[in-house]
């Protein structure tokens, strides 16, 4: 698939539009037009529903984009949430120096064994990185330990004072001069802003990086006042912000984004359980969405990926035309969001199970759980197994990356009556509109009998009216918003009270009795087949002229 041709339609059926774009546009923040706005819609509904309203043991909570500074001091984003960048003093790029392809060179100042050689990197990409090679071997200071293709995590020394014999292996990947990237710096990645009248350090406040410290801060307040039980889970659905030094890839990585979170909150021994329980129901959710085609993965973390907390992570990616990328991420993160809040606020949020002690203390003779920490004074953990620290699974999802896999799946090109069509071809549950109606020709009663059924129609499901062009330019308008099904009254209609149904994908066409259209409509929806669907109906032309 075309990436252009996707955003082209984006931006003409009033999907996606750049933010501000009166005014230039401003980078890495878009706008939703009609049509998108129901379509991310529809994906949050069906992951909320999903997720918290159809299950006993999660439960929704909204939290505020501003929390307490202290917030993000015990989550670790203010000393460690930044990204290592280099610049380009030539072109101005900017590039994040971890994703860069490089070389290390051991770089030694004289033939003394003793001296310590000076390391420098290479950055680059492609063939790039073979001619830097190259061009070592032909420097004689150069040591032979060249490795290519690692990750860069750190750098030692300023290559910037090298000589310029060394300085010609740095080449910038976007112009390809040599010797312009500077030293890689890390940019702090979370939007600053204060709070109160006066914008000095002690009323400095962030815009949140993600949702989930909201969900872990908030525990001890779900627990109190739900009576929640272990295991059970709390999720959100809300914004959040990244000043991302170099935002990309459409509506891949942007600054303000959405996020769809789940804490998942169990006992030490069963978090194993319930990390795999969430990591294949959430790839199944992305199938039975419509996702079905082999650009869809399940990538574990290798040891070395992993936070140093967590004990698994896995990656559900696909293949978008600018290559594999994440689009949700399950992680089991043991207690160690709990533990930092616990231990940042000097509030006990440990869990206490009642029902367990009830149930095993008078096999252990006790009457109290004093008691019973009493008699494990000493202990690493005193109250366990009847109080502890949750451990925590994860499963964090962007809603926006979200909307951009179900359009690549479902932009599609194909012929229908011998003409090109494009069509989206979204699971009817995610369509932004679920059926648009149409009166044949502007006459004879068709308008107000087409009319009148849509005005049915609307008031159960967010549905469209066209009497305006040919039927054939009407059905192609609507195959590309991705309406799965067209209700048409035509000459029929007026005879035996029936509408004809089609079908966006296959293009086949049934007729139903008008008066049945609503609930026709919403067993389509649901997917249950509808009676009569394989009699054959009057062929509606479906030709644009």
């Amino acid at each position: 698939m075309d990436m252009d041709k996707l955003v082209s339609l984006c931006k003409r059926r009033g999907f996606i539009f750049p933010s501000s774009e009166i005014y230039g546009g401003i980078n890495g923040f878009w706008d939703y037009g009609p049509l998108g706005v129901e379509l991310k819609r529809n994906i949050k509904d069906a992951w909320w529903r999903d997720t918290i309203t159809s299950r006993d043991d999660v439960v929704g909570i909204d939290c505020s984009i501003i929390m307490h500074p202290k917030v993000w001091e015990a989550s670790g984003h203010i000393g460690g949430f930044s990204d290592p960048m280099a610049d380009c003093r030539e072109c101005k790029g900017r590039f994040r120096a971890d994703q860069l392809t490089y070389i290390r060179f051991d770089l030694a100042k004289d033939d003394s064994a003793e001296t310590k050689p000076k390391t420098i990197y290479f950055f680059g990409s492609g063939n790039a990185v073979e001619v830097a090679e190259q061009n070592a071997k032909k420097i004689g200071k150069l040591q032979s330990s060249i490795k290519p293709g690692e990750t860069l995590n750190r750098t030692d020394g300023d290559y910037t004072t090298l000589d310029t014999e060394a300085k010609t292996l740095f080449h910038c990947p976007t112009c390809g001069k040599a010797g312009t990237l500077t030293e890689p710096r890390n940019f702090n990645l979370m939007f600053e802003s204060h709070a109160g009248a006066i914008a000095d350090e002690a009323n400095k406040v962030y815009l949140r990086p993600e949702t989930a410290q909201g969900i872990f801060a908030n525990f001890k307040n779900v627990v109190d006042t739900s009576r929640t039980k272990i295991p059970f889970g709390i999720a959100q659905v809300g914004k959040s912000f990244r000043n991302e030094i170099n935002p990309r890839n459409f509506i891949f990585r942007s600054r303000e984004f959405e996020q769809m979170e789940l804490e998942f909150f169990c006992h030490p021994d069963q978090a194993a359980e319930w990390y795999a329980y969430w990591r294949k129901a959430r790839f199944q959710w992305y199938i039975d969405h419509g996702i079905r085609s082999d650009k869809l993965r399940l990538r574990d973390h290798d040891p070395d990926e992993l936070a140093f907390y967590s004990t698994a992570t896995a990656d559900i990616e696909y293949a978008f035309p600018f290559g594999i990328s994440e689009l949700e991420g399950i992680a089991h993160r043991g207690d160690y969001d709990l533990g930092q809040h616990q231990q940042f606020s000097g509030k006990d949020l440990s869990y206490f199970d009642e029902e367990r002690w009830e149930r095993d203390k008078p096999a252990m003779g006790m009457t109290s759980f004093k008691e019973y920490l009493k008699k494990n004074e000493g202990a690493e953990k005193p109250g366990y197994p009847y109080q502890y620290l949750p451990h925590v699974i994860e499963p964090s999802a962007g809603a926006d990356r979200a909307t951009l896999a179900f359009l690549c799946e479902a932009y599609q090109e194909d012929e229908v009556g011998g003409e090109l069509r494009t069509v989206l071809k979204f699971h009817p549950r995610l369509a932004p509109i679920k059926a648009a109606v149409f009166p044949l020709v502007k006459k004879d009663g068709m308008p107000e009998k087409a009319e009148a059924i849509y005005r049915e129609l609307k008031r159960h499901f967010n549905v469209f009216f066209d009497e305006k062009g040919a039927i054939g330019r009407r059905y192609r308008r609507q195959d590309e918003a991705g309406t799965p099904f067209g209700i048409t009254v035509d000459g029929q209609s007026l005879t035996d009270d029936t509408v004809t149904f089609r079908d966006r994908d296959s293009c086949k066409q049934w007729r139903v009795p008008a008066a049945g259209a609503v609930q026709a409509l919403r067993d389509l929806l649901e997917g249950k087949p509808i009676p009569g669907a394989e009699s054959p109906a009057t062929e509606i032309e479906e030709s644009s002229n």
